[in-house]
């Protein structure tokens, strides 16, 4: 169980480093979808922790940005992959899909809010963080259909690698019981 576990975290590793420094759609990226598949079958810390590794390694690849963004982003997604921990006792597609709108959904408005707070971009007035959000909307839409498209993907692996196993499991041991 160890070994699949570990095997598991790496994939999802180099799956998320790969495509971030390929050439991709803006947001269009699976590290939210990693965070909630690590979330689901690692330990918060863990989970946090390779959401981080992930980020920062590919990132210096990419580039670092503002500091403070940075820490935005990173601090959203790893709320984000907490939301993985309401599926350990109760793995649905509906809830992992529901999850992953709920995510992207933080990520866009605490992201976009820093880029308003921290940026000059926007004027420092309601009218400024309503323009802010509006131009990110093409963003979000991409963040959107990464994250429900991996998620998918990624979920969907594990539903059915689960029960593949199980049914192995049950012809293994109704053999071996003759």
């Amino acid at each position: 169980m160890k070994q699949r576990k570990f095997f598991i975290l790496l994939i999802v590793f180099f799956i998320a480093f790969l495509v971030r420094l390929s050439d991709h759609p803006a947001n269009f990226s699976p590290v939210l979808a990693v965070a909630l598949v690590s979330s689901y079958y690692f330990s918060k810390k863990i989970s946090v922790g390779l959401l981080l590794a992930i980020m920062l390694v590919s990132d210096m690849f990419l580039g670092f940005y503002d500091w403070r963004l940075m820490v935005v982003v990173y601090g959203s997604l790893a709320i984000a992959g907490l939301l993985g921990s309401f599926l350990k006792n109760d793995l649905r597609f509906s809830k992992v899909m529901v999850l992953s709108l709920v995510g992207s959904t933080v990520f866009f408005l605490l992201t976009n809010t820093a880029v308003w707070a921290f940026s000059s971009w926007y004027p420092a007035t309601i009218g400024g963080l309503l323009e802010c959000l509006a131009s990110g909307l093409p963003f979000f839409r991409n963040t959107l259909l990464g994250d429900l498209f991996f998620s998918g993907v990624f979920f969907g692996l594990i539903m059915a690698w689960e029960k593949y196993s199980s049914v192995i499991k049950n012809k293994v041991s109704v053999t071996s019981s003759y």
